[in-house]
C-alpha cells in the first residue's frame, strides 16, 4: 500500500507540473545557456554559442528573457563573470541582437566601433578616415535593426541572419583595435530551419558565434 501511495503522489506531482506549465503556456529550455566555447588558429579567435540573453520561456505575450548582457573581454577571450556597465574590463555586450561596446552610455571605457563594408580577410588595418562612434542609448556605436548594421530579420520566417561582409571594427576599453565578424545567431552555429517551430527558433537564438582578430600592442595593423 506505501509503494502505490508513493507512485500515486509521484503521479500527481508530475501532473501538478504539467498542468502549471500549460497554465502560463511556457516552454523551459533544457539546454545549458552558459555553455560556450573559443578556439584560436593563429591571430583568429573563435567564440561559439556566447549566450546574449537567451529566451527563458514562451509566455502568452512571447518569447521573454532575464534582460540582462554576456560581457566579453577580447584580450582574454572570456566572458566576464558579474561584469556591469560600471567597470573597464569588458569589451562587448551581448543581448539579443544589441552588441554594446565599453563607451558612452554603455560603459567608462573608452572604445568605439564602426561597421566596415568589406570581407574580414581583406580588412589589414583600420581604415586612416574611420570615425568610431560611441554608444548614446538607444543609440550604439554597432547600429541596430535589420540591414543596418550586422544582421538582416525576416519577418516571414521570423530568422535573424549575419550579414556577410560586415566587420565591426572595434576600439576596446582600453584603446586598443580589433575586427569582429558575427557568424550566426543560432546555437550550435546554425540557423534553424524556416519550417521549424517558433519554439525552436526562439530558445536556439541569441547564441552568438563570431570570430575576431585583436591587436594586444595597440596597432591598427591586424
Amino acid at each position: 500500500m506505501k509503494k502505490m501511495n508513493l507512485k500515486m503522489a509521484t503521479l500527481a506531482a508530475a501532473t501538478a507540473v504539467f498542468f502549471i506549465a500549460c497554465k502560463d503556456d511556457v516552454i523551459v529550455p533544457t539546454a545549458n545557456p552558459n555553455a560556450y566555447n573559443v578556439s584560436v588558429n593563429g591571430n583568429v579567435v573563435t567564440v561559439k554559442n556566447l549566450a546574449a540573453d537567451t529566451v527563458l520561456g514562451i509566455g502568452a505575450t512571447g518569447p521573454y528573457s532575464a534582460g540582462k548582457f554576456s560581457y566579453f573581454n577580447l584580450a582574454t577571450n572570456q566572458i566576464v563573470v558579474n561584469a556591469d556597465t560600471s567597470n573597464n574590463n569588458w569589451d562587448l555586450a551581448f543581448g539579443g541582437t544589441t552588441i554594446k561596446v565599453n563607451c558612452g552610455t554603455s560603459g567608462p571605457g573608452n572604445g568605439g566601433a564602426f561597421v566596415y563594408v568589406g570581407q574580414f580577410d581583406q580588412l589589414n588595418t583600420v581604415p586612416t578616415d574611420s570615425t568610431f562612434r560611441i554608444d548614446q542609448a538607444p543609440s550604439y556605436a554597432i547600429t541596430k535593426g535589420s540591414g543596418k548594421g550586422w544582421y538582416n530579420y525576416d519577418g516571414a520566417t521570423t530568422l535573424v541572419s549575419a550579414i556577410p561582409g560586415r566587420v565591426l571594427v572595434v576600439k576596446t576599453a582600453n584603446g586598443k583595435y580589433a575586427k569582429v565578424e558575427v557568424m550566426n545567431y543560432y546555437r550550435g552555429n546554425t540557423t534553424p530551419l524556416s519550417t521549424a517551430s517558433d519554439s525552436i527558433k526562439a530558445f536556439d537564438s541569441r547564441y552568438y558565434s563570431f570570430k575576431y582578430t585583436y591587436q594586444a600592442n595597440g596597432s591598427t595593423t591586424f
